[in-house]
């Protein structure tokens, strides 16, 4: 999963339960987000909504297909 914030506020906005569930959070990288910027999974003026309303954007990682391991 991808937490979005603010880098200014980072995880101040973000709720205690959310930050449970996510578990320990690693930064993975820092963007400068303008309603232009392509994003692959998500759409920026969607997430820069979603910052200024409730102080983070959680995008979840798109289905993982299984693989069938064969046991020997």
């Amino acid at each position: 999963m991808y937490l979005f914030v603010d880098q200014h506020e980072g995880l101040d906005r973000v709720p205690s339960a959310l930050l449970t569930r996510f578990g320990e959070p690693v930064e993975a990288m820092r963007l400068e987000l303008t309603p232009q910027r392509r994003l692959s999974r998500s759409e920026a003026p969607a997430v820069l909504d979603a910052i200024a309303t409730q102080g983070f954007y959680l995008q979840f990682p798109s289905a993982i297909d299984t693989l069938d391991f064969k046991r020997e």
